[in-house]
C-alpha cells in the first residue's frame, strides 16, 4: 500500500500542490486558522468568497 491509497484524487493533488508551494517560500494555511502575519507569502486553502470556494487564495 502506498501513503495515499486512502485518499482521493483530489485530496492527493491537493496534498501535492501544498508541497510544491511550501518548496516555493509559502505558508499553507488552512481557513480556520488563518495568520496572514505569520509569513510574507501566505496560501489559505479553501477560501469562501462571494461567488464560491477558491481552491487557494494568496496573501
Amino acid at each position: 500500500m502506498t501513503e495515499n491509497s486512502n485518499q482521493n484524487p483530489e485530496q492527493i493533488a491537493r496534498d501535492k500542490i501544498d508541497e510544491m508551494l511550501c518548496e516555493a517560500g509559502w505558508l499553507v494555511q488552512s481557513k480556520k486558522k488563518v495568520d496572514l502575519s505569520a509569513n510574507k507569502g501566505i496560501a489559505v486553502r479553501e477560501y469562501q468568497t462571494d461567488v464560491g470556494p477558491a481552491d487557494y487564495v494568496f496573501s
